[in-house]
Parts: structure tokens; C-alpha cells; sequence
């Protein structure tokens, strides 16, 4: 029996191809970072995701850190939900901002207007909204308005968000900027990097002048912010570049396959799918689902792993920011949602190409595991 992993990384032979011609053009030539193919890159992704800008960067991390450096997050607190990557938080705290983290809705797992509004002090600058598992809350309009009344700004983490909307509106463009990530387990990949996006001229010029060692332009050695090594190579940027084309396809694979857990986990007791709004068209980077309060996760991982060769992927996350060692001198007491919501759920497996034979061996698992209790608090 074959394992089912996780996630998995698709990369079509004709893409290898046209990737391996870009990349020995730029070998040829010489031209390895800030070239006609990181060009090409943010004039494609800008054209997606229907901004008047994007600038390519190494990392999310680094596209998040370069936004909240243009915005002038220093001395001030910035908003940010519990819920999130360490990366999201600690941008923040590198930028000489203080995170203020705040609870989640719990029907979309992200910041609520409500939640928002606790969180918000006489210090605080802005919000950071992170799109989940690619799921764009109904709420996003919502919570840009009442940032938009009180002179805060709003960023977009969008490291899931590749191809999501709401609305018909893209994520990305309810904000301020948005910063997206191509680490190996996204919705594309570029092996490593990361992208910016935004309608505001300022910040796409900071951001270039941030991610090249603060230096005025490429070509010169006039420094004009304390900047960093932030660059995309081009090596990355042509993989980036033929991922983006396959983006579409990607999505809509993603979609039949979350349809697909839907219609058959309606008969499985003891989980149940977060599915998005109907207006929400996510990208189902994650396929989230929650475990009755009696089930022991790690039980049912290690089960589905070793008895049925079904992986689970990482969660989103398993335990919240204001519970992370790294980040008490940021907690504020209790966020129960988030809590409650982080250590109920799952992640179920899911990439383009999954055949409706391993959906059905990862349902069977579930069911299997579910109703013999394996996996319960009692039986662990």
C-alpha cells in the first residue's frame, strides 16, 4: 500500500523544462539576481492578483518584515491574530513594532471586527489580517472599513492565499500591501521567496530599496534605508514564474478535491469540515477540519500514519503565538477561541493530482479511526 503524504510538490515535466532554458539563460548571461525574469515574475503576479505593483522578495518572512518597515511600525503595537505563523508576529517585533495578538472567529479561524476591536489601544498602528489556509473570512471588507475609519492600516498575510478571493476580489488587495510566500508547500512554490503587493507607489519603492541593502537603485552604492539582503535570484524567480502559470489549474484541483471531502466526511462522526462562505472562493491550501473535543489528535495521527500510511499535514497552527515561549513578553491571558480552535483541528491531505482512490483511503482511514474511538482521550 503506497503512502499518502502530506502534500505534494508538482512540477510538470514541460514546466522542468522551460524552468531549466530560463535558468541556463541566466547562467549564460550572468544576470543571477534582480533580472528580466524577476521582472517578468511581478508584472505576472501583479497582473493575478490586480495590484499596480508587486516586487519579488527572498521570503513571506521578508516581504511581511519589508511592509511593516514602509508602514513605520516602530515604538507602535500592531494587531495580529494568536492563530498564525511565528513569522507573521515576529516581523513585527523586527520592524520595532509590538505585536498585540488577538482572538479568532471561530467559524473562519481569522480576526473578526469584534476580536479587533478588544485588541486595539491607543498605541496601536495597524492590523495584520492572515488569510488561513487560504480562506479569505467574509469579514475582510468589514475589518479594512473600520481600520480605514480609525487611520490604521491593514496588511494582508497572504502566504495561503495564492489564487483566493472573495467576492470576486482577489486576496491581496483589501489592504494596504499583502505579502505572499513560495515556500516548497504553497500553492506554488519558487523553492524559496516571497512577494509584495500594493496600489501605493511608496511602499513599492521602499520595498525596493529595502530588499537591495537599502541602496537607492541596483546600480549604485548610495544607501538610503538600513536595508537587507532581501533579493530574489533569478534561479528562483523562473521556477515562481512557470508555477504562476499554473496557478489556475492548481486551484480549481484543489476545489474538486475539497468538494470531494465534503460530500464524503457528511458521514463521518467525530469531524467536521470548516468550510468557507459562499462567497469566499479559497484556494484550499489547507482542507480544515475539527475533531470532536474527545478525540487525542496526536492518537489519530500517529493511527492514520502507522496503520493506514495517510499522512496529516502540519496544522494552523497547533499551539497559538501568545502561548509560544519566544513570544511572553507579548501575551495578554487568555485567547479561548484561538486555544480551543488550535488544538481541535486538522489538516487533511490535499495537492493537485490526488486521485479520488487516496480520498477515499483517507476518508476510510478517518472513519476507521473515528469510530472505534482509537483515537479518543479514553482509549490513549
Amino acid at each position: 500500500m503506497d503512502s499518502i503524504p502530506a502534500a505534494r510538490i508538482v512540477i510538470p515535466e514541460e514546466d522542468r523544462r522551460q524552468i531549466l532554458e530560463w535558468i541556463d539563460e541566466a547562467l549564460r548571461t550572468g544576470a543571477l539576481t534582480l533580472g528580466k525574469h524577476g521582472q517578468a515574475f511581478e508584472a505576472a503576479f501583479a497582473q493575478v492578483v490586480g495590484t499596480r505593483y508587486a516586487v519579488a522578495v527572498q521570503s513571506g518572512t521578508s516581504a511581511l518584515e519589508i511592509i511593516l518597515r514602509s508602514l513605520g511600525v516602530e515604538g507602535h503595537e500592531v494587531v495580529v491574530p494568536t492563530n498564525t505563523f511565528f513569522a507573521t508576529p515576529a516581523a513585527i517585533i523586527h520592524s520595532g513594532g509590538r505585536p498585540r495578538f488577538a482572538d479568532i472567529d471561530r467559524a473562519t479561524m481569522a480576526l473578526s471586527v469584534g476580536t479587533v476591536a478588544a485588541a486595539v489601544t491607543p498605541a496601536t498602528v495597524g492590523v495584520v489580517l492572515v488569510h488561513i489556509g487560504g480562506l479569505v473570512s467574509p469579514d475582510t471588507p468589514k475589518i479594512a472599513a473600520w481600520c480605514r475609519e480609525r487611520g490604521l492600516f491593514l496588511l494582508e498575510d497572504a502566504a495561503h492565499a495564492h489564487g483566493s478571493g472573495l467576492g470576486g476580489r482577489m486576496a491581496g488587495t483589501f489592504g494596504r500591501a499583502a505579502a505572499f510566500s513560495f515556500y516548497p508547500t504553497k500553492v506554488i512554490t519558487a523553492g524559496e521567496g516571497g512577494m509584495i503587493v500594493t496600489d501605493d507607489a511608496g511602499i513599492r519603492e521602499q520595498a525596493q530599496q529595502y530588499r537591495d541593502q537599502g541602496k537607492e537603485g541596483f546600480l549604485t552604492n548610495f544607501h538610503v534605508r538600513m536595508g537587507y539582503n532581501w533579493r530574489l535570484s533569478e534561479l528562483h524567480a523562473a521556477v515562481g514564474l512557470s508555477q504562476l502559470g499554473r496557478l489556475e489549474e492548481f486551484v480549481a484541483e484543489r476545489r474538486g478535491v475539497a468538494d470531494a471531502y465534503t460530500g464524503r466526511l457528511a458521514d463521518v462522526d467525530g469531524i467536521e469540515p470548516l468550510l468557507p462562505d459562499d462567497r469566499s472562493g479559497s484556494n484550499f491550501y489547507k482542507y480544515v477540519a475539527l475533531l470532536d473535543s474527545d478525540v487525542d489528535r496526536l492518537v489519530l495521527k500517529r493511527t492514520l500514519k502507522e496503520r493506514f500510511k495517510v499522512s496529516l499535514s502540519g496544522e494552523v497552527y497547533e499551539t497559538p503565538c501568545h502561548r509560544q515561549p519566544v513570544f511572553g513578553s507579548w501575551a495578554r491571558g487568555d485567547l479561548p477561541v484561538a486555544e480551543d480552535m488550535c488544538r481541535r483541528h486538522v489538516c487533511l491531505p490535499i495537492y493537485p493530482g490526488m486521485t479520488e482512490a487516496e480520498i477515499d483511503r483517507v476518508v476510510f482511514a478517518l472513519q476507521e479511526t473515528l469510530s472505534s474511538r482509537i483515537a479518543s482521550c479514553a482509549s490513549a
